[in-house]
């Protein structure tokens, strides 16, 4: 099986057509990365998507058989209960603001950025930005109440297990930007969208 590369350009405006070809592709390939990168340039902003895939016979037969490429995450098991609780708010809200702003919910936070947020209880925009596809445009219309959210919500968590440092790891929640002079790569595991 041969990996290989395609990069899709989608225009904000008339984005259908482009959609289509995407997604017929997808469904033509074993996906195994997809980086998203949003382009700010007025009426001809897009977004630019570059997609790893793999071909051959099992890609063909995954394909046939009606499996996706990608198995879907249920992060009610993968999460611990008060991080599923913070993502639920999170996930909650942005129904909302996907209703209010006619926006796809995957162009406010995909469900891996969200559960990348709340595992390592970012509290900044500065920190929002270091999450991989995350643009400054989307940070700047979002992140205020995604901070708001995560920093009420890990004061609840901290006025819980106050007095209880063995609240599940014994240690107190690090949040970025704790740390002067210390790069934020080094506080975490890795990026959603990246491997190391």
């Amino acid at each position: 099986m041969a990996l290989q590369f395609k990069f899709f350009t989608i225009p904000i405006k008339d984005s259908d057509a482009a959609e289509e070809e995407m997604n017929r592709f997808l469904a033509s390939v074993k996906v195994i990365t997809v980086h998203r990168d949003f382009v700010v340039d007025g009426g001809n902003s897009c977004r630019l998507i570059d997609i790893e895939y793999q071909t051959g016979d099992a890609a063909v037969q995954l394909v046939k058989s009606g499996q996706s490429a990608k198995k879907k995450i249920d992060y009610k098991e993968v999460l611990s209960p008060d991080d599923f609780a913070v993502y639920a708010r999170l996930r909650d809200w942005r129904k909302e603001t996907g209703e209010r702003d006619g926006a796809q919910l995957y162009n406010i936070f995909n469900n891996e950025q969200m559960a990348y947020i709340v595992q390592n209880k970012i509290c900044t925009k500065s920190g929002l930005k270091n999450i991989s596809g995350d643009g400054e445009a989307r940070v700047e219309k979002y992140g205020d109440a995604v901070v708001a959210i995560m920093t009420e919500e890990i004061g609840k968590l901290d006025s819980r297990t106050k007095g209880n440092k063995s609240h599940e790891t014994g240690v107190e929640p690090v949040l970025f930007d704790q740390h002067p002079g210390k790069p934020e790569r080094s506080i975490s595991k890795s990026r959603p969208g990246q491997t190391r």
